[in-house]
C-alpha cells in the first residue's frame, strides 16, 4: 500500500478502535461501512497494518476466546500512546488531507476535530479539487475536437462530479464558519425522524470523479 494510503489506513484505525476494542472482522466492517474507506480493503492489508501499529506500542493484542469460545479471535485496543497520536493527528490538518482517502478519514473523525482544523481540512482539500477542477476543463478543451461522443460524455460527466464538490465543500466552509453543525436532536418518543431533504452524502463517493 502507497504511503499516502497507509497512513490514511492508520488513521481510521485510531478513530474507528477510539470508540471501542474490536476483532479484525469487525473492524473491517466499520472501516469499510462507517468511514468508507477505500472501495475494498483485503485482510492482507489490514493486518499488516495492525501489525505494524501493535510493534509501535498503539494498539495491543488480546486473545478473546472467552468472548468468542468456538473460535479465537485477536481483539485489538488503543493504547495510551495509540489516543495520544488520534489526539495530535485530529490537532491539525497535516499534508495529505486533500487526498481522497485522508480527506474521507478526516471528514469522519470531525466531532473529534476542532472548529479551526475542521475549516482548514475543508480548505485544503476546496484548493485540491479546484486544481483537479481547472486542469480538467484545460484538457477537455484541448482534446475536445479528438474525442468521441461517449468519451466527451464521461469527460463531462466527470467535470459535473468535481463541480458539485466543490461547490458542496464551499457550502460546508460556510456552515463551519457560521458555527458549524448543530447535533441532531433525537425524535419525539413513537415518533419517526423526518427525512432530509438534502441527499446522502457517502465518503465512500468522495473524490470519485474521473480526472
Amino acid at each position: 500500500m502507497a504511503g499516502k494510503r497507509a497512513a490514511a489506513l492508520e488513521l481510521a484505525v485510531l478513530g474507528v478502535l477510539a470508540e471501542r476494542p474490536l476483532h479484525g472482522y469487525e473492524l473491517r466492517k466499520h472501516l469499510l461501512d462507517a468511514v468508507g474507506l477505500f472501495g475494498t480493503l483485503s485482510y492482507g492489508v489490514l493486518y499488516p497494518t495492525l501489525r505494524r501499529m501493535v510493534a509501535a506500542g498503539e494498539l495491543t493484542e488480546t486473545d478473546s476466546h472467552t468472548v468468542y469460545p468456538k473460535r479465537n479471535r485477536i481483539v485489538y485496543t488503543l493504547t495510551d500512546a495509540g489516543r495520544a497520536r488520534l489526539a495530535k493527528e485530529v490537532d491539525h490538518e497535516g499534508a495529505n488531507a486533500g487526498a481522497d482517502d485522508e480527506f474521507a478519514v478526516r471528514i469522519s473523525l470531525f466531532t473529534r476535530t476542532g472548529a479551526a482544523t475542521r475549516l482548514r481540512v475543508l480548505e485544503v482539500r476546496r484548493r485540491a479539487l479546484q486544481d483537479r477542477l481547472d486542469h480538467m476543463r484545460e484538457n477537455i478543451a484541448k482534446g475536445r475536437e479528438r474525442m468521441d461522443a461517449y468519451t466527451l460524455e464521461l469527460q463531462q460527466h466527470g467535470l459535473d462530479a468535481l463541480e458539485r464538490e466543490v461547490a458542496w465543500l464551499g457550502d460546508m466552509i460556510t456552515r463551519e464558519e457560521s458555527g458549524g453543525f448543530t447535533p441532531p436532536q433525537p425524535p419525539p418518543h413513537g415518533s419517526l425522524r423526518p427525512r432530509s431533504g438534502r441527499p446522502k452524502i457517502s465518503t465512500r463517493q468522495i473524490g470519485r470523479a474521473h480526472v
